[in-house]
């Protein structure tokens, strides 16, 4: 008995189909499970959607800074166009944003930053 074209076709399409299952997993795992998360503070500096073919929602936050300090920026990504839009309609404010860091997200398909927006608050 010796190996047949059909064996080797059979495990050649297992151990890509595992690879792909495997791929996926880690993608799920990777914007499933935070490392961390917590509140930034300032204004909306930049918003827009970017891609060519992953449309990502990406902003700049101009953070408050401590007297006699400059500014920093906080760079993140929103995947929830519900948030988006939140985002949108608080231009010109004083806002917070909820984040959480996502570390070792494989693509930019899911945003350019490690920082996902999950929640907006207005505080003006």
């Amino acid at each position: 008995m010796g190996i047949t074209k059909s064996k080797v076709l059979f495990w050649l399409v297992g151990i890509i189909v595992l690879i792909i299952a495997a791929f996926a997993g880690y993608v799920w795992v990777a914007l499933h499970w935070s490392y961390s998360s917590g509140e930034r503070a300032g204004y909306i500096q930049k918003f827009s959607q970017k891609g060519w073919l992953c449309k990502t929602w990406e902003g700049e936050l101009a953070m408050i800074p401590v007297p006699g300090s400059l500014p920093e920026k906080f760079l993140f990504s929103v995947r929830n166009d519900a948030v988006a839009r939140t985002l949108n309609a608080s231009l010109g404010k004083k806002i917070t944003v909820h984040y959480e860091q996502h570390k070792g997200v494989p693509t930019s398909c899911f945003g350019e930053t490690e920082y996902y927006v999950t929640n907006v608050k207005v505080l003006e």
